[in-house]
Order: structure tokens, then C-alpha cells, then sequence
């Protein structure tokens, strides 16, 4: 697994590897069971803290796209697409509370179209 970290970047080296390894996820570079360094291994050939790394495992973990099986180490996720579940999670948020409101489920989708069309805007 080849992550970099660039000092010179806006996002924090915690960030860049949760961003990375996340990424790697989603193409499929990094398969669902496979292991993934040690904390302590990770930090060292980066250059960094292991409290670093281990934020970032941490995130990665409560995201559903690692987990952590104790002394055995941590490893991707064998449970589909975390992004997807994530939004599924999301939808289910919001349509209980949509329904809480009062709201028709048609105007409900008009809101969050209207809401894609204002973030595309900015």
C-alpha cells in the first residue's frame, strides 16, 4: 500500500491518509479482508506520530470502511460499499424525519434536488 504524505497540503496528514486509504477502497486497490499495516508500521514509514495514523484507522473505522479485529489487526471492511451504506444511513435520517414534518415524500425529493442544484451553483 503506497500512501504519501505532502507537508504542503491543506488537509492535516491524518486527513490525506484517511482520504487515501478510503480512496484506495473505492477502486478497488485495497480489497474487502485485507490487512492493512500496523498503526506503529504505518506511522514509521510515513514519518509520523502513531497517534496520527491511528486518528486516522479510528475515522476510517467508524465510516464502516475498516475494522479493527482487535490483535489481529485491521483490515477493509468485508461489508459492501461503505459510501453507499453511508448514504442509505442518510436517506433513512432524513425520510424519518420528513415524515416527522408532516411532508409529502414528493415534496421531500424536491428539496434535496433543490438542494444538489444550489451546491452545483456555488
Amino acid at each position: 500500500m503506497l500512501l504519501s504524505i505532502d507537508s504542503d497540503a491543506a488537509a492535516a496528514p491524518f486527513e490525506q491518509i484517511r482520504m487515501q486509504i478510503a480512496a484506495l477502497v473505492r477502486s478497488g486497490g485495497l480489497l474487502p479482508g485485507t490487512r492493512l499495516p500496523t498503526v506503529r508500521r504505518l506511522a514509521g514509514d510515513l514519518g509520523l506520530a502513531p497517534n496520527t495514523v491511528a486518528r486516522s484507522y479510528r475515522e476510517l473505522e467508524s465510516d464502516g470502511i475498516i475494522e479493527t479485529r482487535g490483535r489481529k489487526g485491521s483490515f477493509v471492511a468485508r461489508q459492501g460499499n461503505a459510501n453507499e451504506r453511508l448514504a442509505h444511513a442518510a436517506a433513512a435520517t432524513y425520510a424519518d424525519r420528513i415524515r416527522q414534518l408532516g411532508i409529502l415524500p414528493e415534496d421531500a425529493i424536491r428539496y434535496i434536488q433543490a438542494a444538489f442544484e444550489v451546491d452545483s451553483e456555488s
